[in-house]
This record gives structure tokens, C-alpha cells and sequence, in this order.
């Protein structure tokens, strides 16, 4: 369906009709039916698809503008509340025109909608995968901001609350969720805001070596390394009176991504059909063992190494899902092959065995077997974290709620929403709380029920996850611990064995992660530990590690103040004996010498004492700091204007001599090297620069 939404006048002087996919932009399509019935295979030929459907696209947006009768979609009330808010704390008037500012505007509002849904679904700014798109989408956002309407601080966090208030009542858990997500995103733009910064200093730096352009790979350096918008770079450029090399730009841009896909391509085959079973059945939780045929089996290629993807009719490998891994494991042939299935996941709902090698009959029984060790080490961690979903909850508070979690073999890690550090005491309360539940050896209650029923008995959701209209509800405990989850558990808690937390810290503004181990790996810290305790009591020859500890620290501290004092007498001679050697040169007070010191702040309070004392200084210095050689330079104010001298120009010119680089400000600069012997021909390459 298109809709015409042009004035009379223009609708009378050219159809409509003539105009439809034309990319008018008054001529729109706002509905579509797409009748989805065959796949093509890579061979080009179509097969029917086990079930057709009918997909209708609805313009959400395009729809509300032909309704209220705008031009723009951003002229509807979808939008106009957060552009206003913008107009309003920017003082800059919305004209709905293609101006950068209206632009701006329009790029803000469209973006908070898309990050804010996304956090609130659980999908976090990151640096990688999914969460990389919500970073960048969150940067460009406060990106137009900055450069546009100048927002020099957090600001798009501030939307949030419109988008609730909007929202909300369709999409309630906008309003369950808003205070983490204004957390989030405030948290992202400092963070930015901090790059934005570092960036312009770092191009401030490039620009003292008076370069007649911006290098593409320098331009490139600030995109990718620190996350600097090209554009802005671009304008700072401009300012500068310098031109952007962005064919070199757009050269390692290229290169980055041929780079990218070469590592990620994935050349993925057709299936093959084996079996007419559909789909497979799931006999994992309490069956380690089982005869299948196999249904289906492709080919993958991905990273130079091929591999399988196999469909069994049963099957007792755990599919990765809810944070807890795949299961691994062999599959027997009837000739007595084992092919190691190396890893199991899902895709689209149907269970995915990968392997590097096909079974000698594709049509044959296999036994599928589990890697049982690795199954049951990683029930106990998955396990684990329901028991400390309920302890966190209990002493922290029921504000907290999983945020994501990693389950295996070795270690589980868990995710939750907590807007402090966990103190040590509150660490060790929740320890002991799982560690009491495990040794009550509460047996496990694993059942299915309708989603409704679930959510009136309390069962708690995993944040982010999304679930159908039956769901298996995992509890130790109904009174303890109730909550929704397909992973694999423990028969009875007491078979995790104990739980030591390992660590806690931030991974997010809100978002606290605790790791923890248990069972054997449990044991395997704890005697660690406990080694490397005997082993500093035998060092120190104490039994009293606490107190013996405090000593060395205050004896490091005694001898500290003795050297900062010897240091300072030896700079206050060294000063001295450089006041006495000053020569005028050209009317310049000079000192140009090797000093006799090796600790890099001490030579920078000589430098600046004698730059407050002495007038017109030109000074540079030599020293040698661990074998490594090391060149200053301070220049009084007057002489970088009066002569034109530039400290961060002249060491630029005196480190090739010693096999470095430095840099810094007309007035003061520093440069390190790899050959000590140059420093003699440095000093005298320095004097060179005041004749």
C-alpha cells in the first residue's frame, strides 16, 4: 500500500501512480505482504518450506504521519517531544528544515528510541558483537550533540524519561527498567565524552609538528584506536586551515574491513536431509546416553577450517542457552568411529551438534554420549547461580536482578543489577547463605507450567530472555529460590559441593559481576591459597603475616622519606652548580648540559625552579635513567613568542640522536631514546637552534 501525501496541486500535475518506489519522498509505501513459501538453495533451485507464511510490514512511523497529516515523520508526535526538549536545552530553534542543527535533533531523537529499547532488553554497550551496534549507535547520537548543538556534557541520558512516559504503558518494561537504563547510557557518554577529549589533545599533540596536512593513517589511528568521529576530525581540520587525507583514510578503513571479513566469513552449505524426523527430542536432563539417527548434516566452512553441523532425531547434548555452555561429547557410528562433537548450540529452535567429521553411514544408529565429567561440573555452577541469585537478593536487596551470566566447567559467572560495590562483609554473609543452602541438600524441583502460572508462584525471568507460553520453572526451594530456566541442575544441592566467590567488580554503570567456583575448583582455590599463605609465613619466619606485612610496608615507607631527602639535597647542589654554569648566547640564557641525576620528576622540578629564576632560559637537559636516555627542554614564555622557539619542535629534531621521539608544549618538552651515547651529539645539536 502507498500512500500519496503531496498537495493538491502536485497530485494534479503529475500521478501518483508514475511516482510509486520512485523514492519520493511524498510518495511512501506504508504496508506490505511478504508471501514467504520456497528457499533457495546455493544451486539457485527452490524447495517448499516445511510451513508458508504470510509476513506484513506495517510503517510504523509513516503511518502515524499519514494519519496526523505531516510531511515528516518527525514532525508527528512519535518524536516532536524529545526534539522540543532538545530545541529547548540547546537554544536553538527546530525548523524542521535540513539544517545541522534540525538534523541533529531529528538523529537524537530517532537514536535514544533504538538504544534505550535495546539496554532495556538486556543487550549492554560493549566492544564487541551486539553490544559494539549499541555502543556506536549511542556515540553517533551524542557525537551530533557535541559537534551540533553543543552538548559539552551527558545529555541523552535526559530522554529516557520522555520515552517512559511515552512508552511505557505499551512497553512496560521501559518504566521497570528506566532507572538502569539512564545509568547506562550517562555512564557511556562520560566515558565518550572522556574520548572526545583525549582525542582533540592527541590531535592538539599532531598538530605541533606543523604538518601540512592530517595523515589518513593518523586520522584513522583516532577512529579506530580511540573511537574519534572522523567528522570530527575533519573539523577540527578546518579550523586548523589543514586538509584531511581521507583518501589514506578511507585506504586503511578499507583494509580494516577486508581484515574483519576475512576472519568472519562464514560459507555455510545446504543441508542434507538424511531422516524424516523434524525435529529433535531433547532427552538431556537426566540422560547422558542415546541412540539417534541423524536428520540433516551440512558443511561450514569459517577462519581457513571446515566443519559439521549435525541434526540428531534424540539427543542428550545441551544446546548453549541461558548463559550455561554447550555440552561436548562423541558420537559412535555402528562401525565403532567416535566423532567428538565439539560443541552444541541452537539455531532457530533446532538443536545443532558440531563436529569436525561426518560418521562413516550417515543413515546408520548413532549413540550419542556426553562428556559426563564436563556436564556434571557445569550443573553444579549453573546450579550455583540460582543459589546465588536468592542470597544476593536477600542481603542486598530485591532491586537485584540478573543481568547475564557465564556457566561452565570451571567457573560461573553472574551478572546483577547493584548501583555499589559488594563490601567484604556482604560478600562473605552471601557466601555463607549458599554455602548453608548446599550443605541442606535441597533436591531439586524442575516442572512445566504456563508462563502465567509461573510468574504468580514468583519464578524469577533472566533479564534479556525471551520466553514462549509453556516454560520450565527450576526451584531450590520454592521458598528460597524459584526461576524460569532450560539449563541442566544438580538433583539436589548438596552434589555442588561449596562455593568460593573469586572476585566482584563493575562491568557497567548499575551492573556488578561476581565470579565464583566450585566443587574440585573450589578446592583447588582454596588450597592455592592457603599454599601460597605457608609459603609467606616460611618467607617472613612468621606466623603473624597481618602484622608482619604492616612492618615491611612502614619500613618502606621510612626508607622512601630517606631517599626523597636525599634526592632533594642532590637536586638543590645539582641546581646550584647549573645556576653557576649559565652561559648568554645571543642574548639568551643558556644552559645545555648532562646532569648527574636519574629520576624524571626531580629533573623536572630543576627544570622549572630554574625556569622561575633564571629570565630568558633556553635549557636543555641530558641524563641517563636506568640505561635509557632521557632529553628536556624548558623555554621561558617570552622567547617562544619574541624567537619563535618551540620546545616541542626542537625535541623532536634532538631524539633522532638518542633513537627516540617525544613530544609536548612550546614551553616544555621531553624525549626518551635507546642510545644513551647520542646525547652528547643532542646537546650539541640543541645549540644550533639560538645561534
Amino acid at each position: 500500500i502507498h500512500v500519496d501525501i503531496r498537495d493538491d496541486e502536485e497530485r494534479n500535475r503529475i500521478d501518483g501512480r508514475t511516482l510509486v518506489n520512485g523514492d519520493h519522498p511524498q510518495v511512501i509505501e506504508i504496508w506490505n505482504n511478504v508471501f514467504m513459501e520456497f528457499n533457495r538453495k546455493a544451486d539457485g533451485s527452490l524447495e517448499k518450506l516445511p510451513a508458508q507464511h504470510v509476513d506484513t510490514g506495517m510503517g510504523f512511523e509513516r503511518l502515524c504521519m499519514v494519519v496526523q497529516g505531516k510531511k515528516s515523520n518527525y514532525d508527528t508526535d512519535i518524536f516532536q517531544d524529545y526534539i522540543q526538549y532538545l530545541a529547548l536545552k540547546s537554544g536553538v530553534a527546530y525548523t524542521s528544515g535540513d539544517g545541522k542543527t534540525d538534523v541533529a535533533m531529528r538523529v537524537i531523537s530517532d537514536h535514544i528510541r533504538a538504544i534505550s529499547f535495546a539496554i532495556a532488553d538486556g543487550q549492554l554497550p560493549s566492544n564487541t558483537g551486539a553490544g559494539y551496534v549499541i555502543r556506536r549507535i549511542l556515540r553517533r547520537a551524542v557525537r551530533y550533540g557535541y559537534s551540533f548543538l553543543n552538548f559539552k556534557e551527558p545529555f541523552l541520558y535526559e530522554l529516557v524519561e520522555i520515552l517512559a512516559q511515552k512508552m511505557g504503558v505499551t512497553f512496560p518494561e521501559l518504566i521497570k527498567q528506566k532507572g538502569l537504563v539512564q545509568r547506562v547510557i550517562q555512564e557511556e557518554e562520560v566515558s565518550f565524552f572522556r574520548t572526545l577529549d583525549k582525542g582533540i589533545q592527541r590531535f592538539n599533540d599532531y598538530l605541533t609538528s606543523s604538518p601540512n596536512k592530517i595523515e589518513g593513517k593518523f586520522t584513522f589511528e583516532l577512529y579506530d584506536t580511540f573511537g574519534f568521529p572522523v567528522d570530527l576530525t575533519q573539523l577540527l581540520a578546518r579550523e586548523a586551515g589543514i586538509p584531511v587525507d581521507m583518501d589514506g583514510f578511507n585506504a586503511a578503513l578499507t583494509q580494516q574491513k577486508e581484515r574483519s571479513r576475512a576472519a568472519t566469513t562464514i560459507d555455510t552449505e545446504d543441508w542434507v536431509d538424511i531422516n524424516k524426523y523434524a525435529e529433535t527430542t531433547f532427552v538431556g536432563y537426566d540422560i547422558f546416553e542415546a541412540e539417534a539417527e541423524l536428520i540433516r548434516y551440512r558443511k561450514v566452512k569459517t577462519k581457513g577450517k571446515e566443519f559439521y553441523q549435525l541434526a540428531l532425531s534424540v539427543t542428550p547434548f545441551y544446546a548453549e542457552g541461558g548463559g550455561q555452555v554447550g555440552d561436548t561429547g562423541v558420537l559412535v557410528d555402528s562401525t565403532g568411529k567416535e566423532i567428538k562433537v565439539i560443541d552444541t548450540k541452537k539455531e532457530t529452535g533446532a538443536i545443532i551438534h558440531i563436529t569436525e567429521d561426518l560418521p562413516s553411514d550417515v543413515t546408520g544408529v548413532l549413540l550419542a554420549k556426553v562428556d559426563l565429567h564436563k556436564r556434571l561440573l557445569t550443573q553444579n555452577n549453573h546450579s550455583a547461580t540460582h543459589l546465588l541469585h536468592a542470597a544476593l537478593r536477600q542481603v542486598l536487596g530485591t532491586h537485584v536482578e540478573q543481568k547475564g551470566s557465564l556457566v561452565n566447567e570451571t567457573q560461573l559467572r553472574f551478572d546483577f543489577s547493584h548501583f555499589a560495590k559488594v563490601t567484604d562483609e556482604e560478600i562473605s554473609e552471601i557466601e555463607a547463605i549458599v554455602n548453608r543452602k548446599i550443605r541442606e541438600d535441597i533436591p531439586l524441583d524442575a516442572k512445566l507450567m504456563p508462563i502465567e502460572e509461573a510468574k504468580t508462584m514468583g519464578a524469577m525471568a533472566l533479564f534479556g530472555e525471551k520466553y514462549g507460553d509453556t516454560v520450565r520453572v527450576v526451584a531450590f526451594d520454592p521458598l528460597y529460590s524459584i526461576e524460569l530456566c532450560g539449563g541442566t541442575h544438580v538433583r539436589s544441592t548438596g552434589q555442588i559441593g561449596f562455593v568460593k566467590i573469586t572476585s566482584e567488580c563493575a562491568v557497567a554503570s548499575g551492573i556488578r559481576r561476581i565470579e565464583a567456583v566450585t566443587a574440585e575448583k573450589a578446592e583447588e582455590f582454596v588450597n592455592s591459597h592457603l599454599a601460597t599463605l605457608n609459603e609467606l609465613q616460611e618467607y617472613l619466619k612468621t606466623q603473624d603475616l597481618k602484622k608482619a606485612i604492616e612492618q615491611l610496608f612502614e619500613q618502606n615507607a621510612q626508607l622512601t622519606a630517606q631517599v626523597d631527602t636525599l634526592i632533594k639535597e642532590k637536586s638543590k647542589v645539582v641546581k646550584a652548580d647549573l645556576k653557576e654554569k649559565v652561559k648568554n648566547i645571543s642574548g639568551i640564557n643558556t644552559i645545555i648540559e648532562i646532569i648527574p641525576m636519574d629520576v624524571p620528576d626531580a629533573i623536572k622540578d630543576i627544570a622549572f625552579q630554574l625556569k622561575s629564576e633564571i629570565d630568558n632560559l633556553f635549557l636543555v637537559f641530558g641524563a641517563v635513567i636506568k640505561g635509557k636516555p632521557l632529553l628536556t627542554i624548558i623555554i621561558s614564555e617570552n622567547l617562544v613568542k619574541e624567537k619563535n622557539l618551540n620546545a616541542g619542535q626542537i625535541i623532536r629534531e634532538l631524539a633522532k640522536e638518542i633513537q627516540g621521539g617525544g613530544g609536548g608544549q612550546p614551553f616544555y618538552a621531553t624525549a626518551g631514546g635507546n642510545n644513551p651515547t647520542g646525547l652528547a651529539k643532542a646537546l650539541e645539536k640543541a645549540k644550533e637552534f639560538i645561534k
